[in-house]
């Protein structure tokens, strides 16, 4: 199993981060805080299921007080559950969504890359992850 101590643990969790923010559209929450990620998850999860356990439990870790924080918390809490792909791919769905949250530059507005990249996701659902959450 993938435990905290792996080092490929970091450069994969750094490559998702990386894939989540890049070309993402700056927006502002109503005090002006910057969102994240981790609030295009958020939206993408609620048009499509009433409540995802990643999200209520990451929600209720008093501790986290960022977007960025709570974004990494859910990719965690979504390896160790094996639900990281199947999460992914439903706030891929709606491509307003998409158009309203990344610019052009994304790989998620592409077809080609979109699938590559839910199909690797895929291939690691038979990985066990052991992490802190």
């Amino acid at each position: 199993p993938v435990t905290d101590g792996s080092r490929e643990l970091h450069s994969l969790c750094a490559q998702l981060e990386f894939l989540l923010q890049f070309d993402l559209k700056e927006k502002r929450s109503f005090f002006g805080q910057r969102k994240d990620y981790w609030d295009f998850l958020c939206q993408g999860l609620a048009r499509c299921r009433q409540e995802h356990e990643g999200i209520h439990f990451v929600t209720s870790l008093d501790k986290l007080k960022t977007p960025v924080g709570r974004g990494r918390a859910f990719l965690r809490y979504c390896l160790v559950h094996q639900q990281l792909a199947e999460s992914l791919q439903l706030c891929l769905l709606n491509p307003e969504s998409l158009c309203e949250w990344y610019y052009a530059r994304s790989p998620f507005l592409s077809p080609k890359r979109r699938a590559e990249i839910l199909g690797s996701l895929y291939e690691l659902d038979c990985v066990t992850f052991h992490l802190t959450l």
